[in-house]
C-alpha cells in the first residue's frame, strides 16, 4: 500500500475522536470502511498504531509518534497557500478576542499559558461554569467561542449539530484517600473495598456525574455508605481527605498534597474524556490548531508530573506489551 495524505488524515481523526466510529462519521466513511483502512495502514507500518480501551481507542506508543508526524504533515499541507493571502485578509480571519468557557477542567491553566504564548495578541476571556449543559448553551447562542470540558464514556455530552468538537484525551479516574487509610499500601484499590467509606462528590452536573460513579458502584454490588456533596476549592477538599473524612474520585492529573494518596482503581471502571467544543464560525483553523495543541500539551505535562499515573501506566504497558508479544508469537507460529 502507498501511504497517502488521506491516510494521515484518518489517523489524526481517529486519535482526536478516540473512536473509529466517531472518526468515520467526521470523515464521511462507514465504520467498516475506516476499520479496513486502519488495518491496511497498520500493515504498512508493520505494527498496531491503536489499542482498544474501555471507552474507544488510543494510540500505542509507536502510534502516538506516527500520529504526531502525520498531524504535522496534514497541518503543513493545509497551510499551503496561506502565506500568499494579503495582510488585510489575514487580519479579517483573526478573531478580535477568544471567549473560553470551562467546566473545571484541570487543563485550563496549561492551555491558557500556551495560548497566550502563541497568540499573545489575541485577547482571551475565561468563564467558569459547573454544568456542562450551561457551557454548551453559552456556546450555542454565541456567548462564548470555545468550551473546554469533560464528559464520561456512555454519557457523552450532547451538543447541537451546529457545534464542532474533538477529544483531547481520555484518562482513567483515580481515588484520593488519606495517607493513613487502611488501603494505603495497595498498588490499586477495588471499588467495592471502599463501600463503607464516606465519599466527597460534586453535585449532579447534568452530564453524567456523579451518575457514572453510582453506576460503577452498583456494578460492584454496593451503594456508597455516606456521601458529602461538595462543590468548592479543591485544596480544601484535599485537606479534608487528608484528615480522613472521606475519599473522593479525582483526575489522574491531580497533584496530591502531603497526607493524600492517589490510587488507581482495579480494572479502571471510571474514565473521563477531555473535550474541546467550539463555534465553527467564531474560531479560525489556525486558532483551533493552537487550542488543540495547547490542550494536548497541557494534559501530557500534567500526566508527566503525576507519579501515581506514571506508576500505573508503567504497570499497564508492561502487561499489554507482554500480551501483545505473546499474541504476535502465537500468530507467527500459526502462520508457520
Amino acid at each position: 500500500m502507498r501511504l497517502e495524505l488521506r491516510h494521515l488524515q484518518m489517523l489524526c481523526a481517529m486519535a482526536d475522536c478516540g473512536s473509529v466510529g466517531r472518526a468515520a462519521g467526521l470523515l464521511g466513511y462507514s465504520q467498516q470502511a475506516l476499520s479496513g483502512q486502519l488495518q491496511r495502514i497498520e500493515a504498512h507500518f508493520g505494527q498496531p498504531l491503536f489499542r482498544r480501551t474501555a471507552c474507544g481507542i488510543e494510540p500505542t506508543g509507536y502510534g502516538a509518534a506516527i500520529v504526531t508526524q502525520a498531524r504535522d504533515v496534514v497541518t503543513r499541507v493545509g497551510a499551503i497557500g496561506g502565506h500568499a493571502a494579503s495582510g488585510a485578509a489575514q487580519e479579517a480571519d483573526r478573531p478580535r478576542s477568544l471567549r473560553l468557557a470551562t467546566t473545571g477542567s484541570p487543563l485550563l491553566a496549561g492551555l491558557v499559558t500556551r495560548v497566550r504564548d502563541r497568540l499573545g495578541e489575541l485577547p482571551l476571556n475565561v468563564t467558569s461554569v459547573h454544568r456542562p449543559a450551561t457551557a454548551a448553551e453559552l456556546l450555542e447562542r454565541g456567548a462564548v467561542d470555545v468550551v473546554l470540558g469533560v464528559d464520561h464514556p456512555g454519557r457523552a455530552q450532547r451538543l447541537a449539530p451546529s457545534l464542532a468538537h474533538l477529544c483531547v484525551a481520555t484518562e482513567p479516574l483515580f481515588i484520593a484517600m488519606s495517607a493513613g487509610h487502611r488501603l494505603r499500601h495497595r498498588l490499586e484499590v477495588r471499588l467495592a473495598e471502599l463501600a463503607e467509606d464516606s465519599w466527597f462528590l460534586t453535585p449532579d452536573n447534568g452530564a453524567g456525574w456523579p451518575a457514572a460513579l453510582h453506576d460503577a458502584c452498583a456494578a460492584d454490588g454496593f451503594t456508597p455508605a455516606a456521601v458529602h456533596d461538595y462543590l468548592g476549592d479543591q485544596q480544601q477538599l484535599q485537606l479534608m481527605v487528608a484528615q480522613g473524612m472521606g475519599v473522593t474520585v479525582t483526575h489522574a492529573t491531580v497533584r496530591a498534597i502531603p497526607g493524600v494518596l492517589v490510587k488507581p482503581l482495579a480494572g479502571s471502571p471510571l474514565w473521563c474524556r477531555h473535550l474541546l467544543a467550539w463555534q465553527p464560525e467564531a474560531v479560525t483553523r489556525p486558532v483551533l490548531e493552537v487550542l488543540r495543541a495547547s490542550a494536548v500539551a497541557a494534559h501530557r505535562q500534567l500526566l508527566a508530573q503525576a507519579p501515581h499515573f506514571q506508576a500505573w501506566i508503567k504497570r499497564t504497558y508492561q502487561v499489554r506489551t507482554a500480551v501483545e508479544a505473546d499474541w504476535r508469537e502465537r500468530r507467527n507460529s500459526s502462520v508457520l
